[in-house]
């Protein structure tokens, strides 16, 4: 690295906070997903909006691109370096301030875990919209740059849905403001409905104001064993028209399953295996375990069926669920791809998903789990060479024939890339494409995701390159 840039670099943020020991660096090198990873300049961690502006503006005149990262559990390759970008870590960001207990509203720093801010407002009486099973890992910023909705999404919308007010930092080191911001504002673009799922590319997010939801402290989960994902939907639509407290309807199949026993050494949860599972969360301010059970009562076999409304009993029904993404990890380097389809599409894409994967790749061994009340299904292939696309093009060609979307919640990052126009039109990404060029006219924040940009028109600065 070069001594003068990074002495312009400390004057900004501390020696401290700039790291370009090979060894130092490695953990933000790699994505969670061990398929992704590029070699960073360095990597950069700012403590404030202010900081990150220094940084963003010392970058920009050395020519150097810079890819925002979080909590680094992404899935596609977008928050990790490609070829010598700097990393600007925003984990130093993990401040909770201006807590509105009335409201229920509340600012917070990009850094800060989804886990730590659950803990701090769920004491006051509320709770955050969105959760995921990494929760102790995500970060908010990221969470918001890559739209994540997790599985809650059923009752209260991905993260878009939460964003209320932004506080981001442009390419030439402008800080936009919008906060505390107000459930009511009409005064022009909504800028942090833009910034939500732009992944980094258009500004680096640094605050957030979100809006909360009221704690539901009474829960009761159900799993169920049943024949076919077709009819886990059937079960998922009468309990969503009976039981108003609905908030997760989470769905995987027996190889799943065998992979999350074997990996955690959990019992089974039933005598013998299901061709799929649905497990189902109510929530509500007294039990809601009457209600779900009569839900569940016209549409359920009894012998297949496990209520738990204690904490502990709750907790493994969603190891089930919520340990596929480490078992599948146990296994090897996983190809995951995240996608949506619509509701009654479902069932039908399900089988046609691991024929094409058959006929596509033979040894392709598919692990596949989800969100049965939004249509969004993690389709994981494991036995594959981490650089093989064969499999993952066959999936996102056959997704979009089914008039879905190729990624649902991490976003496209550089994995999905080659597909975007799958399901974005010409007009869609050259749209995109003019937004980028006008908050970002040199191409530095996080370059080559979501798309590439055509080369500058006559007079505009190219792309830097790289250090």
């Amino acid at each position: 690295m070069d001594p003068d840039l990074r002495r312009r670099l400390e004057a900004v943020v501390g020696a401290a906070h700039v790291l370009d020991d090979p060894d130092t660096r490695a953990s933000y090198e790699t994505d969670w997903t061990r398929r992704f990873s590029g070699p960073a300049a360095c990597v950069v961690r700012p403590a404030s909006a202010a900081e990150v502006a220094g940084v963003l503006q010392i970058c920009r005149a050395a020519g150097i691109a810079v890819v925002p990262q979080g909590g680094n559990t992404g899935l596609v390759g977008g928050s990790v370096p490609r070829a010598g970008e700097a990393v600007l870590s925003l984990r130093r960001l993990d401040a909770i301030e201006d807590f509105d207990e009335v409201a229920g509203e509340v600012t917070v720093g990009a850094g800060v875990t989804l886990e730590r801010l659950q803990e701090h407002v769920r004491a006051a009486g509320w709770d955050v919209g969105v959760d995921l099973a990494s929760r102790a890992s995500a970060t908010i910023g990221g969470m918001v740059a890559t739209n994540a909705g997790g599985v809650r999404v059923i009752r209260f919308g991905p993260m878009r849905h939460q964003l209320i007010g932004i506080e981001a930092v442009l390419a030439d080191g402008a800080i936009l403001r919008r906060l505390p911001g107000l459930l009511k504002d009409n005064t022009g673009y909504d800028l942090p409905g833009l910034l939500a799922g732009s992944e980094g590319t258009l500004a680096v997010i640094t605050r957030v104001r979100l809006r909360l939801v009221p704690l539901r402290p009474a829960r009761a989960v159900a799993l169920l064993g049943l024949p076919s994902l077709d009819a886990a939907l059937q079960v998922v639509r009468a309990v969503r028209r009976a039981a108003p407290g609905l908030e997760a309807a989470e769905v995987f199949f027996p190889e799943g399953l065998d992979l999350v026993l074997r990996h955690t050494h959990l019992a089974p949860p039933f005598p013998r295996p299901y061709p799929c599972y649905l497990l189902l969360e109510c929530a509500g301010p007294a039990d809601p375990a009457p209600a779900l059970a009569a839900a569940l009562e016209p549409v359920a076999d009894p012998a297949a069926t496990l209520l738990a409304t204690d904490r502990a009993d709750r907790d493994r029904l969603w190891a089930c669920r919520e340990r596929h993404t480490e078992a599948i990890s146990a296994e090897g380097i996983p190809h995951k791809l995240d996608v949506t389809l619509p509701a009654d599409r479902l069932a039908a894409f399900e089988p046609a998903v691991r024929a094409r994967l058959a006929a596509v790749r033979p040894a392709a061994r598919p692990i596949l789990f989800g969100h049965a009340g939004d249509g969004n299904l993690h389709v994981n292939i494991l036995g594959l060479d981490p650089d093989d696309d064969a499999a993952d093009g066959a999936v996102l060609e056959l997704v979009a024939s089914f008039g879905g979307s190729i990624s649902a919640e991490h976003g496209i990052g550089i994995a999905k890339k080659p597909w975007l126009s799958l399901t974005r039109s010409p007009a869609d990404i050259s749209a995109m494409r003019a937004i980028k060029r006008a908050l970002d006219p040199a191409g530095i924040l996080n370059p080559g995701v979501i798309f590439d940009l055509e080369p500058p028109a006559p007079g505009v600065a190219e792309p830097p390159g790289r250090v």
